[in-house]
């Protein structure tokens, strides 16, 4: 082969790469392009509605590691919002920067109406907010449903349950009766310090399991029920670290988790197959009233997984806010002992005789609704939540010097905002916010709190449960005071100041102390 000849090889081979490198540079070049021409228009979109910075967290470390390394170093301490509380205090409104991306954080009430409310949208154009990541970090455990889900599929699921919760908010308290017998009782056998917070989730699994499946099945054995609790707390705890873990939910998902997702779906979808099963041998009523409930969801669904997650969705809800909110209360209410006899004054003068709760006396419980009120202000059940552009959009406030600017937030980022802080913010509840004084939800003090206060979260995906939960927290705590007239805290208990106790933060927030009483 010539010299000639060579040459003209390699020009071509050359060449060749020069094409097949202009091929892959062209998406690239133009991807680009897109980017730069999105950017200028969503600055200009910006500019055009008078859209100013939030101020910006400091960090000091490359890629903002040192924010990191500030919750780590506090998370033994199990008291990460209070941690926070410093930096929000100083900025209710914040841009983070983490790992390159920009994010926001907002305990604005009139950011959370804009996001939650005046900026849903669940039909086509595509709402400004969703789940991002949320549906991912959720989905193992709980699969299709209210939690999981945006626009169309979520407000056809919305529909089914908010028909099912329609029923379930008019029942009578004595629904409540025979789970409350059980938790007095299993209190009763109790010697010495008694921690009430396991008694709660037990209860509250209870009244939920009850209301969605019926009584226990014969079929299955105590092992299935405690099999499928434990089941149920672990993959709740993962299921919060994935949440945190956001796009990088993916990389965690380890193999106990997988099998307790397993043990939840098993354990939910045995009830779908005996209601679906009586409903093929042509019975003509429901053995019971859950089975009704079962039953009507597969009419709409025709699919008994479907269903299945559905329970599931529900029985996440039930469980856990409640019990967390009968523990709060009793955690307050012993450190707090004049607001614990005007309480049980209030239960005696209503039900004299030691009565059963029924709904009319519960309305004359003026100040137990107070006390729940203020507990649900301390400790709201979804403290941190988050959610992420779906298009390029706006929050009414929180940009500028003073705060009161509109502020850019372009399509794909996210936006968390917390409740918990929020709540304790003094421009809404005053100087003592950080104190627990039921007295505040008296009279007209906070008659205009408005979105300043999101107990059952607000808007079109405010809780469809909240009067459920409030009735059996209610049944619960009246019994309690009734059969225990002397509980008190124990002497060796520590009292800390209202935010400064240990937390446990997974999808909700609980006391990582418990709450240790002495019943007699």
């Amino acid at each position: 082969m010539s010299m000639y000849e060579l040459v003209k090889i390699q020009i071509a081979a050359h060449s060749l790469w020069a094409a097949v490198f202009f091929v892959l540079a062209i998406p690239i070049l133009y991807n680009q392009l897109n980017k730069r021409r999105e950017y200028q228009a969503d600055l200009a979109f910006g500019k055009s509605q008078g859209c100013q910075r939030m101020g910006v967290l400091p960090y000091k470390w490359p890629l903002a590691f040192d924010i990191l390394k500030r919750q780590y170093d506090v998370l033994p301490s199990q008291k990460l919002l209070a941690s926070y509380s410093k930096d929000i205090n100083t900025m209710p409104n914040m841009e983070i920067h983490l790992f390159g991306q920009i994010g926001y954080l907002t305990t604005d009430p009139r950011n959370l109406e804009s996001m939650l409310s005046t900026r849903f949208e669940d039909e086509c154009p595509p709402a400004d907010w969703g789940l991002g990541s949320r549906r991912a970090g959720l989905f193992p455990m709980l699969g299709e449903g209210i939690f999981t889900q945006d626009g169309r599929p979520w407000k056809h699921s919305r529909e089914l349950l908010r028909r099912q919760f329609v029923r379930i908010n008019f029942k009578d308290l004595s629904t409540f009766d025979h789970h409350v017998d059980d938790l007095v009782a299993g209190l009763s056998s109790s010697e010495g310090v008694v921690d009430l917070q396991p008694a709660f989730f037990r209860f509250t699994l209870a009244t939920t399991n009850a209301l969605l499946f019926g009584e226990r099945d014969p079929i299955l054995k105590d092992e299935d029920h405690d099999e499928f609790a434990t089941s149920f707390d672990y993959a709740s705890m993962i299921s919060a670290i994935r949440l945190r873990l956001a796009d990088l939910e993916w990389a965690y998902k380890p193999k106990a988790y997988r099998k307790a997702c397993e043990t939840i779906k098993k354990y939910a979808g045995h009830f779908v197959h005996e209601a679906l099963q009586q409903q093929d041998s042509n019975e003509d009523q429901p053995k019971s009233e859950s089975q009704a409930l079962i039953l009507d969801l597969y009419k709409e669904l025709q699919d008994a997984d479907l269903v299945r997650d559905q329970l599931v969705h529900v029985l996440i809800a039930g469980r856990d806010t409640t019990a967390c909110l009968m523990s709060w209360t009793f955690f307050m209410l012993v450190r707090h002992p004049r607001v614990l006899e005007r309480l049980k004054q209030e239960i005696k003068s209503t039900l004299p005789n030691g009565e059963r709760l029924a709904r009319p006396q519960l309305q004359k419980l003026t100040y137990l609704r107070c006390i729940l009120n203020e507990i649900l202000r301390l400790y709201p059940q979804l403290p941190i939540n988050v959610r992420f552009a779906r298009k390029t959009t706006l929050l009414p406030v929180g940009g500028g010097p003073d705060g009161e600017s509109p502020v850019l937030i372009r399509r794909g980022a996210g936006v968390g905002y917390s409740v918990y802080h929020m709540h304790r913010r003094k421009s809404l509840y005053g100087e003592d916010a950080d104190e627990f004084r039921p007295e505040r939800w008296e009279g007209s003090e906070l008659e205009h709190i408005g979105w300043g206060f999101m107990p059952f979260h607000g808007g079109p995906r405010i809780c469809l449960g909240r009067e459920f939960a409030l009735m059996e927290a209610s049944c619960g705590i009246v019994r309690i005071l009734q059969e225990f007239p002397n509980l008190r805290l124990p002497p060796d208990v520590p009292k800390e100041p209202t935010g400064q106790e240990r937390q446990s933060l997974t999808i909700v927030i609980s006391s990582a102390e418990g709450c240790k009483v002495l019943l007699s």
